[in-house]
């Protein structure tokens, strides 16, 4: 049977599919075929005509998703009669996938090396690339620890939850733990430590296990928040900056506000209100009438939070333990979908898509291989895996 009968075929072109399909993502073997056609009808083209999608050449979408303005074209809230919808972007490079895959022109291996399948939102994105060449020689070439890669069952699930990623994470996180605490034992305190990691990668919950056993071992903790030291967002889109680097934040405080705490002194920070974008400081770093500041006790660790603590070069000195915690980003959007929209419903189904597809690529390159390129340690729960830098090798050997 030729190519043009499967694209003039819905039946025989979604049949044809799901078979390609169980070679990209293993939950594609838990799916009936009326309940993937069911999913395949809301991506197919007008009228089901799979031969009107146009094919690029693999050396031209290579070169396209590696390219900034990919990205920035796509909308997050794209809207068709008063409702936002997928963006035509992503429509488009599924349904490219989709026919190259049912053609064969795109081999299964080609389209699981630059992209990924969600199968609740039933379109690809493109994958994100955290190690570099020169970020694996920085780590030391190899992982310090390698287990065994549990998430990989979650690759059956159409979404995750909590209890499911703790389970898969459970030996790496404790590995983790163990290296933390003989670093923290060999460096002393009060010390610094910065985690650094992507939305849904589980950062919250590495630092409530880190607390529990700061606090078994009688440390006490506090935490410092990057994002409260950020100024008016109206003064920030009026400059024309985003939420890093310098010029976002109230940097003399902050920079301030973590030295005077690794001096075991107490400190008055700001308090940043996510609702209406304000910040509780003016521009001069003057305390606004009426507004309420953040007093954060002097402690033996201070966390830093935030996704970019330690781009900042003037800052990045002071962090004792400097550490990237990643999930990779397919399991991290399952996680979005129980968490933000099954559970908090805290966004529009599209909305959550459109948003992913555009940040999460471009953020990986942007924000944490910078920070790769600087860390001691670096948490890859998907591949199970602990890096550290040679020098913090040695520190662990003392």
């Amino acid at each position: 049977m030729n190519n043009q009968q499967f694209l003039d075929n819905p039946d025989l072109f979604c049949e044809k599919l799901q078979h390609k399909m169980r070679l990209i993502t293993q939950v594609v073997n838990r799916m009936e075929p009326y309940e993937f056609r069911y999913s395949l009808n809301n991506i197919s083209p007008e009228e089901d005509k799979w031969s009107s999608v146009a094919l690029e050449a693999i050396e031209e979408i290579e070169k396209k998703i590696n390219l900034p303005s990919f990205f920035d074209a796509v909308q997050i809230k794209p809207q068709v009669d008063g409702k936002i919808v997928l963006d035509p972007t992503i429509v488009k490079i599924t349904q490219m996938l989709f026919v190259g895959l049912v053609t064969e022109e795109f081999s299964p291996e080609w389209v699981n090396a630059h992209f990924y399948f969600d199968p609740r939102s039933f379109n690809f994105f493109v994958r994100s690339v955290y190690l570099t060449p020169e970020i694996i020689t920085h780590l030391g070439g190899t992982p310090f620890r390698q287990y065994e890669q549990k998430q990989k069952v979650l690759d059956v699930l159409h979404e995750v939850g909590y209890l499911d990623f703790r389970n898969a994470n459970q030996e790496v996180d404790h590995g983790f733990i163990e290296i933390v605490l003989k670093l923290i034992a060999q460096k002393g305190v009060p010390i610094i430590l910065a985690i650094a990691g992507p939305t849904a990668a589980g950062k919250t919950e590495i630092v409530d296990q880190l607390r529990e056993r700061f606090d078994q071992n009688h440390q006490n903790v506090a935490t410092i928040e990057l994002d409260n030291f950020l100024t008016d967002r109206d003064s920030r889109e009026e400059k024309g900056i985003g939420s890093f680097g310098k010029a976002a934040l109230h940097f003399e405080l902050f920079q301030a506000c973590v030295k005077d705490l690794l001096q075991g002194k107490k400190v008055i920070t700001p308090r940043y209100d996510f609702i209406d974008g304000t910040s509780s400081h003016d521009l001069s770093g003057n305390l606004k009438e009426g507004r309420k500041p953040v007093e954060i006790d002097p402690a033996d660790i201070i966390f830093l939070e935030g996704n970019s603590p330690f781009l900042l070069p003037e800052i990045a000195p002071l962090i004792g333990i400097k550490v990237v915690y990643i999930t990779d980003d397919s399991v991290r959007l399952k996680r979005k979908w129980r968490r933000d929209i099954d559970y908090r419903k805290k966004y529009d189904p599209f909305y959550l898509r459109n948003r992913y597809f555009r940040e999460q690529a471009p953020m990986a390159v942007k924000n944490y291989q910078p920070q790769l390129k600087t860390c001691d340690i670096f948490v890859d729960t998907t591949g199970a895996a602990i890096w550290v830098t040679p020098e913090t090798v040695i520190s662990l050997a003392k």
